[in-house]
């Protein structure tokens, strides 16, 4: 059975694929633009609870949760870069 995308059979007659531009595949500001909206729903609910007297509520430890995994994140990453420039063998590249 052929292969139905070179049914013709052409040989290295395609164009390699080139690699994305590093800020399309970088994910450090995505990173911070998410916790940077934890944050800010966590100061929003924040102050919901300060003015209304209201106890918190399952949102509020909800972004409390997701900036603290959030700065975890960021560590975590910089903390590879910083493995990956030093040249370890263990560490993670393209992060």
């Amino acid at each position: 059975m052929g292969d139905p995308i070179n049914s013709s059979g052409a040989k290295d007659t395609l164009r390699p694929v080139p690699e994305l531009p590093a800020r399309l595949v970088d994910l450090f500001p995505i990173v911070v633009v998410g916790t940077v909206l934890w944050l800010a729903g966590l100061i929003v609910l924040g102050i919901r609870c300060a003015v209304t007297g209201q106890s918190p509520d399952v949102w509020l430890w909800t972004t409390v949760a997701g900036v603290v995994i959030s700065c975890m994140g960021l560590g975590i990453m910089s903390w590879q870069r910083a493995a990956a420039r030093r040249g370890s063998r263990g560490a993670q590249n393209g992060l």
